[in-house]
């Protein structure tokens, strides 16, 4: 439905189980997609599995001088870039009591500051042509609060100010930017986030993983695939008068 043949796509964080999948749904519609990480392995093995139209590009989000590189890296491989997904991030679980500055420091290095990186390295070039598609994964943790992830929450806040603030500079550019806003969805993040859960407080697995699904009307986590295809969506032709949106994928939590 959203062909993207002849199109171009960074996808950051793709070593993940969000960002794995819409490089998978950008490649099906006929997209080049270059893909970084910080697993190797799982960048590797996603190559491997697309077979074609895929370039490897590991790189630390957190690391403006990898950053810095990826992008010529990535238009050396492909040409210019069409689309940004800046996918990778992480979470640390916390009591606000117990969290250090350097938790928020490392939160905001890792959430925007590797969005921040991404975008000003390809706007540029995308407002110069007067053509790009911008879409930051953020979270729900960016338009609710959640206990114990304080750090994460102003994070993920911060990066729904960047992309609303930012689709008002490109609005006349050619140049959309939005969010996209998943609730807890099924991927190792969430995983290992209850088993940590589960470590510190003895709670049982069941347990943990209940009281996430229930704050889902739906009662179930989220697919990364529903995720991969809002952002396809984004980065279509179709959604050309759509830029500064916050669209959750998140089973009506919001």
């Amino acid at each position: 439905m959203f062909d993207l043949t002849g199109k171009t796509a960074l996808i950051t964080g793709a070593s993940g189980g969000i960002g794995g999948e819409i490089a998978r749904a950008f490649h099906r519609q006929g997209a080049a997609v270059a893909i970084s990480g910080t697993r190797r392995d799982a960048l590797h093995e996603l190559a491997g599995e697309l077979a074609d139209r895929v370039h490897v590009l590991p790189c630390n989000l957190a690391d403006k001088g990898e950053v810095e590189l990826l992008v010529p890296n990535s238009e050396q491989a492909m040409g210019r870039l069409d689309i940004l997904v800046a996918n990778a991030g992480g979470v640390e679980t916390v009591p606000f009591a117990k969290t250090e500055p350097d938790l928020f420091r490392r939160m905001f290095e890792l959430n925007v500051m590797g969005v921040v990186h991404a975008v000003r390295a390809v706007l540029g070039d995308m407002t110069a042509r007067r053509s790009g598609r911008i879409v930051a994964i953020a979270s729900t943790a960016g338009l609710k609060g959640y206990a114990y992830v304080s750090a994460y929450c102003a994070a993920k806040h911060a990066v729904v100010g960047l992309v609303r603030a930012l689709a008002v500079e490109t609005a006349q550019t050619g140049v959309t930017v939005n969010a996209v806003c998943p609730g807890y969805t099924d991927t190792a993040m969430v995983r290992d986030g209850v088993a940590r859960i589960e470590a510190k407080t003895g709670r049982a697995h069941a347990e943990i993983l209940a009281s996430m699904i229930q704050q889902n009307p739906m009662g179930r986590l989220i697919a990364p695939e529903e995720v991969a295809a809002a952002v396809l969506y984004l980065c279509s032709p179709q959604a050309a008068a759509v830029t500064g949106t916050t669209l959750a994928v998140a089973g009506g939590e919001l």
